[in-house]
């Protein structure tokens, strides 16, 4: 319901917006240098545009901060685009055209009759410019939105992302312009989904291009070898059941996986000791059965494609759902987590995975 209202507000803030910089840019002055030196009196419909935008815009934040699907980056573009023109028109006219009429009525200059748009403008125009290099080119934040990545990585937590380690892409078209390099095997990678770029996804590189992959028994083998991995122990958290944690190496990284042989998927209970709301969780029956529901047979890697796996191997849609992932959907490779806040689950933020490194 609220997730619902919060879209409502955000749809609402595209026309409420344009009234209010409408009516702020170009007809408020007029009645600001007509009305001088009293205050003028703002007609009931950008009136109230004004009182509903701070909440309009509050919504949109919070919308962007929850949204999947969301091109942020083309966000950023428009925005620098906007504040950029509303300054270039300031430049070319507007601005003396203001002056020549509080001029024609005997009033110093337009200083005082300058819109606020104009004023936010100038604000907004430099930082926006710069978090779009930066977030563009340098780093950029994403937020955990599944359990496909544990336990290396959970719901809730926020991410930073190298953008320059697989080279310097093109915000928006993301089109490659500079090549650094190559993700290498193990590397956590954010990259588009293939079926539909427009979401972004999270996984482990396991197989490079060229590589023979083969999955049995949540087990990896890549040409023919099996990827070191040795038992852990088990895994329960409240809302996992008896799943088997892994210690893997494969590559440079050693890390963590769950595992659960199962013919087929985890089976979703209620679980009391679920700290999510929904207290829905996920139990791996107690008798293990082979094949195992996510074993695949061997398959070559193409050219100028990766093959990805979540650490989650039981409860991942991940490249053997939907496939080898191009190199030209690759975002960035994941290096640290900057905050944690899962909004299903009770007890607010998880302070202590802050500034985890990712491996």
């Amino acid at each position: 319901m609220l997730q619902q209202l919060i879209s409502l507000l955000t749809w609402a803030l595209v026309p409420i917006g344009l009234i209010a910089v409408v009516d702020d840019w170009f007809l408020r002055p007029r009645r600001r240098i007509d009305a001088h030196p009293a205050a003028p009196a703002d007609p009931l419909l950008p009136r109230l545009a004004y009182l509903a935008l701070p909440v309009l815009a509050c919504a949109g934040v919070v919308r962007m901060f929850l949204a999947e699907r969301l091109d942020f980056s083309l966000v950023l573009v428009l925005v620098a685009a906007g504040t950029g023109l509303v300054l270039l028109v300031e430049r070319l006219g507007l601005r003396r055209r203001r002056a020549e009429a509080a001029a024609a009525r005997g009033l110093p200059g337009d200083a005082a009759f300058e819109p606020g748009t104009v004023d936010y403008a100038r604000s907004f125009f430099p930082v926006v410019l710069v978090v779009l290099i930066v977030r563009s080119f340098l780093f950029e934040p994403f937020r955990i939105p599944s359990d496909s990545m544990m336990p290396t990585l959970l719901d809730g937590d926020f991410i930073l992302v190298n953008k320059f380690a697989f080279g310097l892409r093109l915000p928006v078209t993301n089109t490659k312009v500079v090549d650094f390099g190559e993700p290498r095997r193990g590397d956590v990678v954010v990259f588009r989904y293939p079926p539909d770029p427009a979401i972004n996804y999270i996984k482990r590189v396991v197989g490079l291009p060229g590589d023979r992959i083969r999955i049995e028994n949540d087990r990896l083998f890549i040409n023919g070898e099996e990827i070191p991995a040795k038992s852990a122990g088990s895994y329960s958290d409240g809302c996992y059941e008896n799943m088997q944690l892994l210690e893997e190496h494969i590559g440079e990284h050693v890390h963590h996986t769950l595992a659960c042989s199962t013919r087929g998927p985890l089976i979703t209970s209620p679980l009391p000791g679920c700290n999510r709301r929904l207290e829905r969780g996920y139990v791996c029956p107690a008798e293990p059965e082979t094949p195992d529901y996510n074993d695949i047979s061997e398959i070559e890697v193409p050219a100028g494609h990766y093959f990805m796996v979540g650490d989650n191997r039981d409860n991942s849609a991940d490249s053997r759902v939907f496939g080898f992932v191009p190199e030209a959907n690759l975002i960035g490779s994941a290096r640290r987590i900057w905050f944690n806040w899962d909004m299903q689950r009770k007890g607010g933020p998880t302070w202590s995975r802050i500034g985890t490194r990712i491996d």
